[in-house]
């Protein structure tokens, strides 16, 4: 039985992407190059648009360019154990915890600055950022 053939454009339209992102992740080596029919297309394998999905719900998840391009070959390795998956899993969830404490930090930081925007409401500007400065360390 032979494997269905993907344009570019098909393909694209089966992931829900654009164009531009499959010749990006073409580029960055998370999408593998297709061979090129006689008239100079590509023609991407039915699993490509599986593979695309994945990288896209991986984005989504917040893994980078070069994690999903990690996770990637620990799916196609015979020797990746669901350890090896836990633990990229875990390692994500430490780097979204401390993402999260940043938010929170920034999140005081700016409720800091309204409290100063209503007590200096009628001074100028300068002033207003000054006095803001001064609060925001303590």
């Amino acid at each position: 039985m032979e494997m269905k053939s993907l344009t570019i454009g098909h393909l694209a339209k089966q992931a829900g992407v654009n164009l531009e992102t499959v010749r990006y992740y073409e580029q960055r080596g998370l999408l593998p190059r297709p061979p090129r029919s006689a008239s100079g297309y590509r023609l991407f394998p039915a699993e490509a648009a599986r593979r695309l999905r994945f990288i896209r719900r991986a984005q989504e998840l917040g893994f980078s360019v070069t994690e999903i391009g990690e996770l990637l070959s620990l799916r196609v390795s015979r020797s990746t154990t669901s350890g090896d998956i836990r633990a990229r899993a875990e390692a994500k969830i430490t780097d979204i915890e401390a993402k999260i404490k940043t938010l929170e930090s920034m999140k005081k930081t700016l409720r800091k600055l309204t409290r100063v925007a209503t007590d200096v409401r009628h001074s100028s500007s300068v002033q207003f950022l000054r006095v803001w400065m001064e609060r925001a360390r303590e």
